[in-house]
């Protein structure tokens, strides 16, 4: 695809777009567990992984300044909420209150969430391997050598807490189940321009998609007594196409102090 017409690039572009901010808002809400994450094990382990997931995003984004798209910082911090195509599961609050003023989180939405969106990942990844965009093809790779981890990682979390057999652990996360599905299907769109991204070659479908993931939940989900197969919505709108919550805005405005007081410097 060294000579790639507009249209072509304009479809490139869109994808890099929602996976990157797809990773840097899940990356921030996982940042927003340092310190309050169950035991301190946990803390390192989960700001290991919001880490590389902000690393995943950089990579993307940078794949957009290498299109001529703008500077990658930019990109990352000095965008509307309006204007992001990240998912709106991934922009929801972790739970009531805020991190410095008396924070009431939900780890088992936390375990929820990162579970279903890191095997959502890992099927995306996968697919983006055989990309007709051989550069984003090449930097799926490397995505997907730290990916291994993380997903090992939450799955272990989902399983034990609902195979636990504690009263409340289960209920816990089967709320958090019921909270995150029906706006889940969000990850899995490609937004406007989906046939065009698929049509070039780029990744799967999103049907395609979305039944990998559910194939590979199923068995995790039947293994501790719940139904496989599960249904997914986008209730509170589509992401992709600049749909987004209050939560996300709020969220930038955070995300943004640094970069707002120097945007000469590197993120």
């Amino acid at each position: 695809m060294a000579n790639n017409s507009s249209l072509e690039n304009t479809v490139i572009k869109e994808l890099l777009f929602q996976l990157a901010d797809d990773d840097f808002i899940h990356s921030y809400r996982g940042s927003e567990w340092l310190g309050l994450a169950p035991h301190i094990e946990e803390d390192v382990a989960s700001s290991s992984i919001a880490q590389d997931t902000m690393g995943h995003a950089a990579m993307f984004y940078q794949l957009l300044e290498e299109l001529d798209e703008g500077n990658a910082d930019q990109l990352a911090h000095d965008r509307p909420a309006n204007e992001r195509r990240n998912a709106v599961i991934l922009e929801l609050v972790n739970g009531p209150g805020h991190y410095m003023e008396e924070p009431e989180y939900d780890w088992a939405f936390a375990v929820v969430r990162n579970y279903f969106y890191t095997q959502a990942k890992m099927i995306k990844v996968q697919s983006l391997q055989s990309s007709s965009y051989k550069p984003l093809a090449e930097v799926s790779a490397k995505v997907q050598m730290e990916l291994y981890y993380h997903l090992m990682h939450w799955k272990t979390w989902f399983v034990q807490l609902l195979g636990s057999g504690h009263e409340e652990a289960v209920s816990r996360m089967k709320a958090a189940i019921d909270k995150t599905l029906p706006d889940f299907q969000g990850v899995f769109s490609l937004g406007e321009n989906g046939s065009e991204i698929v049509e070039q070659g780029l990744i799967e479908s999103e049907a395609a998609l979305l039944n990998k993931w559910n194939q590979a939940v199923a068995p995790v989900l039947e293994s501790v007594g719940l139904q496989g197969a599960v249904e997914v919505g986008m209730a509170q709108g589509d992401g992709r196409n600049g749909k987004h919550t209050e939560d996300l805005v709020k969220a930038l405005e955070t995300l943004c102090e640094v970069y707002e007081s120097d945007k000469a410097a590197s993120w």
